[in-house]
């Protein structure tokens, strides 16, 4: 029967290489492990060094309801003052025409009632 020290003699002299796989840690970078903040303030440097796409910029807020509302109506006013010069510079063959006919009638628009309208500020703000 071998002996327990031949057994023992014969496993010092075995040399045991483990592959490295996806499993095994890496190597230290440096003599001491790095702090959470260091290694997350090295993972953004690396993405910004890799991933040279600029972020998107911030959503824009909708402006609220009664300003929207001001703005269309504005917007309104302004267009048909532009159809009004248009009307007001109709060439004289074009008078009696459908396109005169239709310009007359955005003119005619009274938008001043539009403009009046107070709308509701909303949730008890009225």
């Amino acid at each position: 029967m071998p002996c327990l020290t031949d057994s023992l003699s014969q496993l010092a002299n075995v040399t045991v290489t483990i592959a490295q796989s996806e499993n095994m840690p890496r190597r230290r970078i440096g003599t001491v492990p790095m702090t959470p903040a260091e290694r997350q303030a090295r993972r953004r440097a690396r993405l910004r060094r890799d991933n040279h796409t600029p972020a998107a910029p911030p959503a824009r807020r909708t402006p609220p309801r009664p300003k929207r509302w001001a703005a269309a109506v504005a917007a309104l006013i302004d267009l048909r003052d532009e159809y009004r010069a248009w009307l007001d510079n109709l060439p004289a063959s074009l008078e009696g025409s459908r396109l005169a006919e239709k310009l007359q009638a955005i003119a005619e628009l009274d938008l001043e009632e539009l403009q009046a309208i107070d709308p509701p500020r909303g949730y008890g703000r009225d």
